[in-house]
């Protein structure tokens, strides 16, 4: 389905997983705004027809994005500003520095006129101040003629192998109220049906897979790519990588002997990934997941695939930077259902 005549742009988009579930549902990307340089690399990379514009939000003007677009038609605005952006006192947001890139998002919706806006975050934004942010949000949006509804998804009800829970709010300006794309996985998708084709070791950039896909979920990762990208594994100390194989599939640090629990400060430190479960949600690469079987951090590839990217979709930069890329995005699966729910209600 080819609904191309609906023109995105994705704010705060990082390496562009909420573009990816749009573009695959038919939109077409416009323009991916950030201000990490690295992002935008793989972004640029993996959204060909797409432009990018590096630059701070809080300061970009609606006119200054008009120019990059080429004053062309924006049908949908989506982006998630980053989470730490908010800063309230008694029962509202406050003027205050860290709320300019929410500030952003309402100013660009405001010029711009889109038929739908999808703005995602932390399921925390619903709580933070006893709901003031939440209140805002709906406010400032339907203030500006949207019905806006909003509701924490879990990835793994739509097929990601990932338990990760966003908040969703959706805006609509053509009076009806957005309905929700029912969670139609009947059994989640599972870390091993995820991850078990990809070896315990390293494979050079665009080397060949190892074996045939294990899953159904590996085949659709595999469709569109006959070689493996960013699997690049970490080599941990002996002592770390001793302590890591004493910690069971799907167990933790209170598996540890007492004297090596406190290793790590952290209460999710050594967590061993579950083989049979989706995958606890993914950070942005410190260190304390491990695969379910291998005394080892996930790779990059591992962290897509739990994330729903599919293998042709290639990150760029160093390893660091990638697994911060692959961190921080929306899950382009869950994002494809959204989307595809927008185009039947638009």
């Amino acid at each position: 389905m080819n609904n191309s005549s609906y023109n995105v742009i994705d704010l705060f988009c990082g390496c562009g997983g909420m573009s990816l579930g749009f573009e695959k549902a038919g939109f077409n990307m416009l323009l991916g705004i950030d201000n990490w340089e690295d992002a935008l690399k793989t972004y640029r990379y993996n959204h060909k027809n797409a432009n990018t514009l590096c630059g701070d939000l809080s300061t970009l003007t609606p006119e200054e994005v008009n120019s990059k677009i080429k004053n062309e038609k924006i049908d949908v605005i989506i982006g998630g500003p980053p989470c730490q952006g908010f800063s309230v006192a008694g029962k509202r947001i406050i003027e205050d520095k860290r709320n300019e890139l929410y500030k952003s998002f309402v100013k660009m919706v405001a010029y711009f006129k889109p038929k739908a806006f999808v703005f995602e975050n932390v399921p925390n934004i619903l709580s933070i101040g006893n709901g003031v942010v939440r209140d805002a949000i709906i406010k400032d949006f339907s203030e500006l003629g949207y019905k806006v509804v909003y509701k924490i998804l879990l990835a793994s009800d739509y097929g990601v192998p990932q338990n990760r829970k966003r908040a969703i709010f959706v805006g609509l300006l053509n009076g009806n109220e957005f309905s929700y794309p029912k969670g139609n996985i009947a059994k989640p998708i599972t870390t091993r049906e995820a991850l078990s084709d990809l070896p315990e070791y390293s494979i050079p950039e665009g080397g060949e897979y190892v074996c045939p896909p294990q899953s159904e979920y590996q085949k659709r990762m595999r469709a569109n790519s006959n070689v493996v990208y960013n699997h690049n594994v970490t080599v941990h100390t002996v002592q770390t990588q001793h302590i890591i194989s004493l910690v069971p599939d799907g167990g933790n640090y209170k598996d540890l002997p007492i004297e090596l629990q406190q290793t790590r400060k952290v209460h999710i430190a050594w967590t061993r990934l579950c083989s049979s479960k989706p995958s606890i949600t993914i950070d942005t690469g410190h260190n304390h997941h491990f695969h379910y079987v291998y005394n080892r951090v996930p790779t990059v590839r591992e962290s897509a695939r739990l994330q729903s990217f599919p293998d042709d979709f290639i990150f760029c930069g160093g390893k660091t930077s990638q697994l911060k890329q692959v961190g921080n995005a929306v899950p382009p699966i869950m994002a494809e259902t959204i989307a595809t729910s927008i185009i039947l209600q638009l």
